[in-house]
């Protein structure tokens, strides 16, 4: 964590579950256009979603806690490919729930279910 986020920010990490490590990490590559490294710590392996110094997090094995209808919604960046992330969620066996859409000055998103079943919301500062 960069000491901006660790000063800044409220959210500061995720944990996304997954039931197939390989296939979430290869939905999450293509629907955010993202390098997303898969990566072992001991019998532990998860992947870990490129983030620089932001905010950042990863795909843990944890096919018990996935739930798509409710619980904590994590807007992750698709800025200025909102549309074409969606198309792309779809494509590579993720569903829409909530197409894109205005969310007034706060951008735009649209929420989709994952290749694993999770509700997440893909957003955009700028419009549709």
């Amino acid at each position: 964590m960069s000491d901006f986020n660790a000063s800044h920010n409220r959210a500061v990490w995720f944990d996304i579950p997954v039931a197939d490590l390989e296939r979430a990490a290869a939905f999450y590559r293509s629907v955010l256009a993202i390098k997303v490294d898969v990566m072992k710590f001991g019998d532990t392996a998860f992947a870990v979603l490129d983030h620089d110094q932001g905010n950042g997090g990863c795909l843990v094995v944890a096919p018990d806690e996935i739930t798509g209808k409710s619980g904590v919604l994590v807007y992750l960046n698709a800025n200025g490919r909102l549309r074409e992330a969606t198309d792309l969620a779809s494509q590579h066996g993720g569903s829409v729930v909530e197409p894109p859409r205005s969310i007034g000055p706060h951008g735009s998103r649209a929420v989709v279910l994952d290749s694993e079943g999770n509700r997440i919301a893909l957003h955009s500062q700028g419009g549709v």
